[in-house]
């Protein structure tokens, strides 16, 4: 089930305006190009925001997600309608055929089993076309960016309209080996106070060469993500075959 930042409706219309800085996406659409695709399948697409951004930049775009709160947010957004949006994961997808995936921000992280990661490496080689490529990003666990994720360092504020001042922030609750467990706490100005609990996982990065391998995948290339250099890996793949 999709974590409640994501699923509930509320906390789904707070996401955008508590995290509007995505600059991090004009270097995916770059790296579209580079790749030269026409055709980009957005896994964990959330709110929209990139599969609206593609679309507006020319390229025929899917979208899918399993929270349908986010979907009804992404839905909305002007150019959506360019978008085909799918409520679903990359082991529910209708037959496609896709020069590139991606997996932008956490999404990567959030499949914890090996079994989970490796159905959904598998989904996403099946809507490739011949040759597609599969770009993800994922955090440097020696970077322990866990660490960082205190509510001193994450507050948040935004007016947003019809909820009016709004304070968000995040704190880690555990962590055991690769995953880490934290809580992002909303605060409204009604006095309502909303939490959303998530874990990711962090792997390793012969971890995740490997299960590309075993999932059928070429990998080509690992970036510097461009938000956060040093921090985090952006994987080029190429699905064999």
């Amino acid at each position: 089930m999709p974590d409640a930042i994501f699923a509930d409706p509320t906390l789904a219309r707070l996401y955008d305006p508590l995290d509007p800085h995505r600059r991090d996406l004009d270097a995916y659409v770059a790296l579209a190009r580079e790749l030269g695709a026409r055709s980009v399948l957005d896994v964990g697409c959330g709110t929209g925001t990139f599969a609206c951004l593609l679309a507006a930049e020319g390229f025929d775009v899917v979208g899918v997600d399993p929270a349908g709160a986010s979907l009804g947010v992404a839905r909305a957004k002007p150019g959506a309608g360019r978008v085909r949006w799918l409520h679903g994961d990359a082991t529910t997808l209708p037959p496609l055929r896709v020069d590139l995936a991606t997996m932008t921000g956490n999404v990567a992280q959030v499949f914890l089993t090996d079994d989970d990661w490796a159905a959904t490496l598998e989904g996403v080689r099946v809507a490739l076309a011949p040759g597609g490529h599969l770009v993800l990003e994922t955090r440097d666990p020696a970077r322990r960016a866990w660490e960082g994720w205190t509510q001193e360092r994450t507050l948040a504020r935004a007016d947003v309209r019809g909820f009016g001042a709004v304070e968000s922030w995040t704190e880690v609750t555990d962590v055991s080996g690769p995953l880490v467990t934290f809580r992002t706490t909303i605060e409204l100005a009604d006095g309502r106070v909303l939490h959303s609990d998530s874990t990711l996982r962090f792997r390793e990065h012969d971890e995740i060469e490997a299960s590309l391998h075993d999932a059928g995948y070429v990998v080509e290339e690992v970036r510097d993500a461009p938000d956060r250099p040093g921090l985090e890996r952006v994987f080029v793949a190429r699905a064999a075959g």
